[in-house]
This record gives structure tokens, sequence and C-alpha cells, in this order.
């Protein structure tokens, strides 16, 4: 099976895939789409992702997308490791979670709404600011919450899950935003667990080939 991931280096959404495939032990090619430039509006690329948005997973030349789509698809393509747990509620739990972040915290966020920010509204740093924090502590409140009460050492126990995929990245551009994290300990816990392994460790955006672009 031929892999193909076309993502960016700091995209949320491409770091949660990078983050599974590794967990997996998958084989992939990377190919880089540039946010900044907009290579994602070309039309080539939009023939893999009618969004034009990042990532997308070629299978064999077919095209998956949407991150949380494609991290079911490599779940049930690939089950061992797994990143769901077997009890039908534990699965919830975890989706939920992974959702919160990805439906709910994450777009509020992207560059299509900070270009918006700045460019449309003409907001100035400070309220570009204000207003990231805002969601930000809203919504890691309630993802703190969701946790605090689970084993670790990661979000829902002793091994990684499509939750933790999906928390190291945002944590990532919380800390990119100047978002405190301090009152967050139980998702900090999670993160440093995460990154304490080694597939991991090689996702960061700073280790991909594309971010000697910057």
């Amino acid at each position: 099976m031929n892999l193909v991931l076309w993502n960016y280096w700091r995209s949320s959404a491409s770091w949660r895939v990078r983050i599974a495939l590794a967990l997996k032990g998958l084989a992939y090619e990377y190919r880089a789409v540039d946010l900044v430039r907009d290579e994602q509006a070309d039309p080539a690329y939009r023939e893999k992702h009618p969004q034009a948005l990042v990532p997308t997973l070629e299978v064999d030349g077919v095209p998956l997308v949407q991150s949380l789509a494609i991290l079911e698809w490599l779940e049930e393509t690939f089950p061992t490791p797994a990143l769901l747990p077997g009890d039908t509620f534990a699965r919830a739990k975890v989706r939920a979670f992974a959702l919160a972040i990805a439906c709910e915290i994450h777009p509020l966020s992207n560059l299509a709404v900070r270009r918006h920010l700045a460019q449309v509204l003409h907001l100035d740093e400070g309220d570009q600011t204000r207003w990231h924090h805002r969601w930000l502590e809203a919504g890691l409140g309630a993802c703190e919450r969701m946790i605090r009460g689970e084993p670790g050492p990661f979000c829902f126990g002793g091994e990684p899950s499509l939750a933790d995929c999906v928390l190291v990245p945002q944590l990532y551009n919380a800390r990119r935003y100047g978002f405190p994290l301090d009152s967050f300990p139980r998702l900090g816990r999670a993160e440093a667990a995460m990154l304490a392994l080694p597939a991991v460790r090689r996702t960061v955006p700073e280790a991909q080939p594309d971010a000697s672009r910057i």
C-alpha cells in the first residue's frame, strides 16, 4: 500500500495525521503544501481536496481528506497498535475529546480565520490575541475537565489514543499565541507523555522538511 501525505509542517490537522502514522509505524511519502503561499488553492491540489485544505492522505492514488476521518480510516485499516479502546463508552469519550478540539477550538484560530481577523475585520494584534485567548481558555478548560479523572499518563490511560494525537498540536498552537497553559496540568501531563515517545518527536513541525522554508 502506497501512502502519500500532502500536508504543511505547522498545520495542526496535518500533525495529527503524522502522529497517528508514526505511532502505527507506517511509512509514507511526505508532500509539502505551503499554506502561506496558498499552494492549497492550486487546481491540481483541489482535485484531491475539494475544500483546499490540508491534510490529504492518498492511498494508492485515492485521496482521503479531513484529519479525523483519516485517523478513523487508519485505525480501521491498521488496528495495531490501537488508538481507540475496546469498550464502546471509552471509545465515545476519546472521540468526544478529539472532536472538542478539532471542531470547537482549532477552527476558531486556523489560518483562514486569522487572515479574516487581520485583513477583513482589521483587528490589531492585541484584539487578535484576545480573540484567540478567549476561545482557547474556554475550549482547553473543557478538555482539562474531560480528562481530569482519567488515569494517565496519556489522555485516557497508559497508551496513546486519538485524543492525544489531536491534543499535542493544539497545545503547540496555544503557545504560538502566547496563551499560558499553567491552568491545564492534566493536559500538560498527556502532552509530555506523548513528546517523550521517539516516534512522536519525529513528527514535530520543526523536524519536517518544509520547515526549512521559513
